[in-house]
C-alpha cells in the first residue's frame, strides 16, 4: 500500500484553480474573498437581530441584495459593502499587499 502524500493548501490550489497571477487564479480568490465577506455579513446581522430587509431599509437597498452579498453572488461596491458595515455597526479595515510583498492596512 502506497503511503498517501499529503499537498498543502497552496498547492491544491494552483491545481485546480491556476497558479497565482493567472486570471483563473484571481478569479477564484476574489470570489472565495466575496464569501467570506458574505459570511461574516450575515454573521454580524444575525447578531444585531436584523432581517435583511431591515438591513436593506437601513441602507436603501432592497432585500434581494442583501441576499445576494451574503451568498457572495453580488460583486457589489465598495460603497454599498462599507454602508452595510456601517449600518450594523461594524469596522471594517481594508488590506492591501503590494506584488513586492509589503502591505497596507487601511480602516
Amino acid at each position: 500500500m502506497e503511503a498517501m502524500k499529503y499537498k498543502r493548501l497552496e498547492e491544491l490550489e494552483d491545481k485546480y484553480f491556476g497558479e497565482r497571477g493567472t486570471p483563473e487564479r484571481e478569479q477564484y480568490e476574489f470570489e472565495l474573498s466575496m464569501e467570506i465577506l458574505g459570511e461574516k455579513l450575515k454573521q454580524i446581522r444575525k447578531e444585531k437581530k436584523l432581517t435583511q430587509e431591515e438591513l436593506g431599509k437601513l441602507i436603501g437597498v432592497q432585500k434581494a441584495q442583501i441576499s445576494k452579498l451574503e451568498n457572495g453572488a453580488s460583486s457589489a461596491t465598495v460603497s454599498t459593502i462599507l454602508k452595510v458595515f456601517k449600518a450594523l455597526k461594524a469596522k471594517v479595515k481594508f488590506q492591501i499587499e503590494i506584488e513586492d510583498g509589503n502591505q497596507l492596512a487601511v480602516s
